[in-house]
């Protein structure tokens, strides 16, 4: 496939004017880049090359457009820290790092980015973090672009019920970042994101 065939295939996905970029690296780098069906635990994964199988990438397709170009962009962070580490160094360390801001910085300079989104994403950006579902000012500033937002839990009021991962939870306090929220099924207590989406009840 060219990079034209292609960049008009990830479109739809990325916001305009970067569908080239990725197209490049995933060519150049002889990438096996594959768009999945949404996943709970991840938003994109990345896998070094194995007995002498490709880089692999993949990047949940549900995602808004921003999310899913950062997303990307995250895991090819990982591509360029494994080109020139190897297994060396830790997955989100500071090599990891880097690169990420390294592959970001451009698309500011270039005005990819809403205004809406980039204060949010400029201060997560000096400090990314293994997961961007971490930072609550990214993620509650990405959800401004989504089609069909879920709620998320800190929007729940206190003892509200609500499904996550198959599990239905009671909301309870607020224990830092996360809520205490307890399983119908077995009454245990766990700590969950308050920026987790989560499923009403029905």
């Amino acid at each position: 496939m060219s990079q034209t065939e292609l960049a008009k295939k990830l479109r739809p996905f990325l916001p305009d004017g970067v569908e080239h970029d990725i197209a490049y690296l995933i060519i150049h780098y002889k990438v096996h880049f594959r768009i999945t069906k949404p996943r709970e635990s991840v938003y994109g994964d990345y896998t070094s090359p194995i007995l002498n199988q490709p880089h692999k990438i993949t990047v949940n397709g549900d995602q808004n457009k921003y999310a899913f170009f950062i997303t990307t962009l995250h895991e090819f962070a990982h591509l360029y820290t494994w080109e020139k580490h190897r297994n060396k160094v830790k997955p989100h360390g500071m090599e990891w790092k880097t690169e990420f801001q390294r592959l970001t910085e451009p698309y500011f300079k270039r005005g990819i980015f809403p205004p809406e989104l980039v204060t949010a994403l400029k201060s997560y950006m000096s400090n990314p973090a293994a997961s961007s579902c971490s930072d609550e000012n990214l993620m509650t500033a990405l959800r401004l672009f989504d089609r069909k937002a879920k709620p998320i839990l800190k929007d729940l009021p206190e003892n509200s019920r609500f499904v996550l991962n198959n599990t239905t939870f009671v909301k309870g306090r607020l224990v830092r970042s996360r809520f205490e929220c307890i399983a119908v099924e077995n009454k245990q207590t766990y700590l969950i994101s308050s920026t987790a989406e989560v499923s009403l009840e029905t």
